[in-house]
């Protein structure tokens, strides 16, 4: 998307934080600021897929930082921080996209998956906005953007620790924005459905892009059988479309930022008459459910719902 001049004057210069920023969404919002001459800091775990993006940030006009951190630790987000402030002295817009999903059923999660999970989900949001913050209220200015999911908004099945990890990230968002309420410093939470990126093939567990792949057949079949409209959500789409709507809302603060067509509508329609969404999602579920049945540890249930007893790996 061409940047347009009255714009440049919003992002150019600006000193943006991106956490996560090795591939996917991140690496696709770095690019796309810095093409505006933003300063990029680039935090995420992997150095040379890191530092790939910090080139492509300085080749297209930008100023880059690579900052190799895990800030699903304390010490990791405080150093992208300190970092960023030693090198410009400043932090306009901090976005907290770091994240990992997961493969297993709840009975199946375990206990380092559901820490592991929400460390990087979740613990890593006050591991770097703190000291953001700090920065921010001496400037007297800032925007703190999240990157939750439509998990953060509704349920999935078999992957229990995300969802929870993700609404986790909107209600720290809401809280946040309601301690900096009145001030001019921003907060946001963006809640993207599907997104062409290795998240789905780099899941805990196991890949969820095999269960999401092999159960879109069934979940067709399933909702034929059972006369259901499937919720009216845009399919998958490149990680530019979300960067410009992050993009957009830096330009422009708003609360939420739904990605996909028909996203915000189905959120609204599952916080008003749950059932009603739950209703429409069912083929969704039934449909992975049995690949997943089919693929992974999980009880089997009768038509009440009673338990059968589990499969074989």
């Amino acid at each position: 998307m061409c940047v347009s001049g009255k714009d440049i004057m919003k992002i150019q210069d600006a000193v943006v934080v991106i956490t996560g920023a090795s591939s996917g969404i991140g690496a696709a919002l770095a690019r796309l600021l810095g093409s505006g001459g933003a300063r990029c800091v680039l935090a995420a775990r992997r150095l040379p897929e890191l530092l790939d993006v910090a080139r492509a940030v300085d080749a297209s006009g930008g100023n880059a930082l690579a900052v190799q951190a895990d800030v699903s630790t304390r010490s990791g987000g405080e150093a992208v921080i300190g970092r960023t402030l030693e090198a410009f002295g400043r932090v306009d817009v901090l976005v907290n996209n770091a994240g990992r999903g997961h493969l297993a059923s709840v009975e199946e999660t375990s206990d380092g998956v559901i820490d592991s999970i929400f460390r990087t989900n979740v613990y890593a949001l006050w591991h770097t906005t703190r000291p953001a913050l700090h920065a921010m209220r001496a400037q007297g200015s800032g925007h703190i953007i999240n990157m939750a999911s439509m998990a953060g908004k509704i349920g999935f099945p078999f992957n229990s620790a995300y969802v929870a990890a993700k609404h986790a990230c909107v209600g720290f968002t809401l809280a946040l924005r309601a301690e900096l309420a009145g001030t001019p410093i921003h907060a946001s939470v963006v809640c993207p459905a599907g997104v062409k990126t290795p998240w789905a093939s780099v899941t805990e567990g196991a890949p969820m892009l095999s269960l999401l792949s092999a159960s879109g057949p069934a979940v067709k079949r399933i909702a034929a059988e059972k006369n259901i409209l499937l919720p009216d959500i845009e399919g998958l789409i490149p990680p530019e479309r979300v960067a410009e709507a992050i993009r957009e809302c830096i330009l422009h603060p708003v609360p939420e930022v739904f990605t996909h067509r028909g996203s915000r509508e189905f959120a609204a329609l599952a916080a008003t008459n749950l059932l009603e969404a739950e209703r429409r999602q069912l083929p969704v579920v039934l449909g992975e459910r049995e690949v997943y049945v089919s693929q992974v540890r999980l009880p089997r249930y009768d038509s009440q719902g009673a338990s059968q007893g589990h499969d074989a790996l």
